[in-house]
Formats: structure tokens, sequence, C-alpha cells
């Protein structure tokens, strides 16, 4: 048998929120150290790996391992008849085809159970060795949500610089180009407002700022976002609540690093014309 129970229920209902449009179903494996999934999105562009450690919960049982198949969407709609301050509770029997989901009110006034009907999925998990990164930012989550929303509005995909004074985003597009450069920080009150880079090396990469736009909707989870990059490896991105959970985002670049400057220095000649009052139709 199988029961995890979470006291501060919201944070279940936050996980569930930051995957279910990246990943649309995956497979939950779950032992005695913990509950853990790994799935890469429809285009095979990015790659989630969620870990939940056992204690984590305030009560954790596994009997034996198990291996269930979850439409992350569908448990999503689920959780979401959980009030924010319910006890959430998940329940499976061995072998079972179906995962309870059972949400009580602090005073256990009210009970509300659910169950949800398990898929059978085959997946593969891939073996994902440790990196060694060029560049590793941390920074603020609000942040770093903010930059790549005001940056979509741009363009579709971010450049970001990362040398030893700090860190910088670029975008380019239709109307224009923009730029938002985070200086590293060395007196901060609070750890989480600060700002720090460890690099072995410059990079320059380029994403897709509507992938990141997913990613950040784990925003809400923690204080922090940690940001690893190195050239020929996909990005890493992690949400770590030390007392639960771990979250690791993975993306790959889109495009090179050349088109993207060609790209910025067209539009920037073209604008330099029309000043001049000559019109470059491109």
């Amino acid at each position: 048998m199988f029961e995890a129970r979470l006291v501060q229920g919201s944070i279940l209902k936050k996980v569930l929120e930051a995957l279910k449009d990246l990943i649309t179903e995956a497979c939950w494996d779950v032992s005695s150290s913990g509950i853990s999934l790994q799935s890469m999105d429809s285009s095979h562009v990015s790659l989630v790996q969620l870990t939940l450690r056992h204690d984590g919960f305030d009560s954790y049982r596994c009997d034996r391992n198990l291996a269930m198949g979850v439409n992350l969407s569908s448990m999503s709609k689920i959780l979401k008849c959980a009030g924010n301050e319910d006890i959430i509770t998940l329940r499976a029997e061995d072998n079972a085809d179906t995962l309870a989901l059972v949400f009580e009110t602090l005073n256990q006034e009210k009970v509300s159970d659910y169950e949800m009907k398990l898929m059978d999925l085959d997946v593969e998990q891939l073996g994902i060795p440790e990196q060694e990164y060029s560049c590793v930012v941390k920074m603020p989550s609000g942040e770093f949500a903010r930059i790549c929303r005001d940056l979509s509005q741009i363009g579709d995909a971010v450049m970001i610089s990362c040398a030893k004074d700090g860190v910088k985003f670029s975008a380019s597009g239709e109307l224009g180009t923009g730029n938002v450069k985070l200086s590293q920080t060395s007196n901060v009150d609070k750890e989480d407002e600060a700002v720090t880079i460890e690099m072995n090396e410059p990079v320059q990469l380029i994403f897709a700022l509507n992938y990141l736009n997913f990613f950040t909707k784990a925003t809400p989870l923690s204080k922090t976002v940690t940001l690893s990059m190195s050239a020929d490896i996909p990005l890493g991105k992690s949400i770590n609540q030390s007392a639960l959970f771990i979250i690791l985002y993975r993306l790959v670049t889109v495009m090179s690093r050349l088109s993207f400057q060609t790209n910025f220095t067209l539009r920037h000649n073209k604008c330099n014309m029309i000043q001049n009052g000559l019109m470059l139709n491109t």
C-alpha cells in the first residue's frame, strides 16, 4: 500500500499547476524514498524531473515500489477541488488501477474523497549524467519570471549572456529589441533577493521564450531559481524547496548564436536608415 499525507496541501496543487501545461502525462515512480517523475514535452525540446522526498510529507508509507501512470491535467482538475488550507492525502493499493485523493479541512469537519483512473504508460527513464556547467546563475524567481514575460512582448527567443559581472537577457522582434541586465549583487540583506554568478567561462545561449514561460509557472513554489548553462548542453533550471521537492527543467537551444546576432544587426541598421529619412523593406 502507498499513502502520503501533506498538511500543506497547497504545495501539491502548485506543483501540478507548474507541470500540467508542459507535460500531459507522466509515470509517477513511488518508492520508500519518495515520489519521482521524469517526462519530456511532446516536441522533445524540454525535460522535466520532479522529486518529492518522503520526509517532506507529514506521513509517508510505501510497502512496495509502484509505477503509476498519471494524467497531469486530470489530477490538477481534481486538486482544484481542494481548498488551499486543506490537508491532502494520496493513497493507492498495490497493483491498483486508481489513485485516491482525500481532502480534509484543518478542523476535519469536511472530508472529500476522489478516485482518479491511472493510465498504462510505457515509459523509459533517461539516464542523465551529472554536468559541469560553465555558468550558474542564482536569482529571484519572480525577477526571472518578469524578464521572460516582458521580453515575450518583443520576440520569440531570448539570448542569455553570462559574464562575471552580470547576466544579460536580450530579445529581438518586429517592433525592435529589448535588453535586461542584472549585475551580481554583493551586499543584500536577504539571500533570496540576491543575484549570484559562478562562472568558469562566459556563455551566450538562445532559448525559446514560450518554454521559459512554461517553466516560470513554478515561481510560486520558491523565491529563487538557479540557471545552469554551458554550450552544447541543455539549460538547467531548478526550483528547490529543500523540505519537500526539487523540480528540474532542461531546455535545448533553438537557434544559432550567429542568426540571432544577425537579426539584431539588421533591425538596428533598419532603424538607423528610417531615422535618416530612408526606408528599407526587408
